[in-house]
């Protein structure tokens, strides 16, 4: 190989890893796929945070959200105002899991910020949170009334995010009959 040619392996290189990070610059991290979508909501047997015993089934009837939350979660505590402003109307179903938590830390973070979820899957070892794929807090997931998961969002909940994207899907869902 001449020297001309072995002098553009490294400007090739550089120009295919340029290209590449470009592409990646240009998409939404919080729009991650996921292979979950349109597919049952995992099924599970878990105790709520306050101990009752839980199911997927518990979970089927009415479209809800699903968030994932812990007392650790800097990012949660952003997202929260707004959770608990949409657990005072009834527009939707707010249902907790909280992850990688303790239940004394858990209760002692819901009550100084408020408790927006009914109920809470308490997933400590992190059983219910593998299933779904999740890779850090918050994430949500909106459900069916038959428990297929719709739509993933990946960090928090902001009012636009609940405007423009979750609010009518939820609303499209809840238009829709088993």
């Amino acid at each position: 190989m001449n020297a001309k040619l072995k002098g553009l392996i490294p400007l090739g290189l550089f120009a295919g890893l340029a290209i590449f990070l470009a592409i990646g610059l240009t998409r939404d991290p919080s729009k991650l796929p996921s292979e979950l979508i349109d597919r049952p909501f995992p099924a599970f047997e878990m105790t709520t945070l306050s101990g009752d015993l839980i199911t997927r089934g518990d979970l089927i009837g009415e479209a809800a959200l699903v968030n994932v939350f812990g007392s650790w979660c800097v990012a949660c505590l952003v997202e929260h105002p707004v959770l608990m402003e949409l657990s005072r109307g009834d527009e939707v179903k707010l249902i907790g899991v909280n992850w990688r938590d303790s239940r004394e830390a858990a209760n002692i973070w819901l009550d100084r910020h408020g408790n927006p979820y009914d109920p809470i899957i308490f997933d400590a070892s992190s059983t219910l949170a593998i299933d779904l794929g999740v890779t850090g807090a918050p994430e949500t997931f909106i459900i069916d009334k038959a428990g297929q998961i719709r739509y993933k969002h990946v960090g928090p909940i902001t009012a636009d995010v609940w405007e423009e994207t979750l609010r009518p899907l939820i609303n499209s869902l809840n238009a829709e009959t088993l």
